[in-house]
């Protein structure tokens, strides 16, 4: 099992990159740095920041927001940062969610998987080089004919030469999104993961690979979950440290009957806390909510506790890595120390 970690820019009057984490990472030999976007600072730029100042790390965006980029920009920056850096980038995509698509980005939602399934093979098509670009799609018309249109767009070839062999990752949570992972792209980073039910993620993963013809198997693919950690003594402390983020994915990351992190919470064997989560957070009660999220989710899904607890959850991790269910542990709120820690049980 390989090991990655998350990065963003820390808050304030003049954010800043945790690059004392990634060089320590980098050091211990974690594989992949990995940053997303939101409504505030970019993914790209980050990424390339971490690329320019390190030697041997991958370095991924966690995720790019499609409806924020054409996707032909998107595999200029994708080829761009494969030829600064050595061929160390690795390119996550996803649609988001509405609240950010409509509300930032002033997109139509639309379609998720339909927009994501044109935009990847847009990206490839333009890495394979093998004509100029051309698509006719529900989503995109490249060179584009409809109204406004000048007509002197013509199919283009890319100036310069991609790596055909970047790899692409999704953040998928949804069945259909999954399905859809497993069908075309490299990875998956869901935003959370239990080793005990991996197969919430497994199964559609492998049943979106059998509908591409591709081997029934993860073995070049890359599940690689977003794993929080808090490190310390008090148990019950690094567990309530979890909780109020876990409710706000869980709780207001969306409408009520329309929150995806909601319904893979119920996924993962928990219905009844998603619905009290959500109640409590959509009402406001945000304390409520976050006392309300399981102590037993967050034992299965974050490493959290002292460091001797923290290496033993680490076999159930390394287990199901064994068979292939997980290639890489991502750790989110990891300390240099966390680092470590995990590190030496690990690698």
């Amino acid at each position: 099992m390989k090991l990655g970690i998350t990065i963003g820019m820390i808050r304030g009057a003049r954010p800043r990159l945790e690059m004392d984490l990634v060089l320590e990472a980098e050091r211990l030999g974690y594989d992949a740095v990995w940053c997303g976007e939101a409504y505030g600072t970019d993914a790209v730029t980050p990424i390339a920041y971490v690329l320019a100042q390190t030697t041997r790390i991958k370095a991924g965006t966690g995720i790019m927001q499609m409806p924020a980029r054409t996707p032909t920009c998107a595999a200029m920056t994708a080829m761009t940062l494969q030829a600064l850096s050595d061929n160390r980038f690795l390119c996550g995509l996803g649609p988001s969610g509405p609240q950010v698509v409509e509300g930032w980005h002033g997109q139509p939602y639309g379609k998720p998987i339909g927009r994501t399934r044109e935009y990847i093979a847009i990206m490839r098509q333009i890495l394979a080089r093998e004509a100029p670009l051309e698509h006719e799609g529900e989503h995109y018309q490249i060179p584009y004919k409809g109204p406004g249109a000048s007509g002197l767009g013509k199919p283009l070839k890319s100036i310069i030469h991609g790596d055909p062999g970047l790899p692409f990752y999704t953040a998928s949570i949804t069945p259909g999104g999954m399905r859809l992972s497993g069908e075309i792209a490299d990875g998956n980073l869901p935003i959370f993961m239990s080793p005990e039910a991996a197969d919430a993620v497994v199964g559609p993963t492998l049943e979106g690979m059998a509908k591409a013809g591709r081997a029934p198997d993860l073995s070049n693919y890359d599940i690689a979950p977003y794993t929080k950690i808090r490190m310390g003594d008090d148990l019950q402390a690094c567990r309530d440290a979890v909780k109020p983020e876990l409710a706000l994915y869980i709780g207001g990351m969306g409408a009520r009957g329309k929150n995806f992190y909601n319904d893979y919470c119920k996924r993962l064997g928990y219905p009844d806390a998603a619905v009290a989560i959500q109640d409590a957070f959509l009402e406001g009660r945000k304390g409520e909510a976050a006392a309300a999220v399981p102590d037993k989710l967050v034992d299965e899904i974050a490493l959290v506790g002292p460091a001797d607890r923290i290496r033993g959850r680490l076999e159930a991790w390394k287990h199901v890595a064994k068979d292939r269910k997980v290639g890489t542990l991502v750790l989110t709120g990891a300390t240099p120390e966390a680092l470590r820690v995990v590190a030496e049980a690990v690698l």
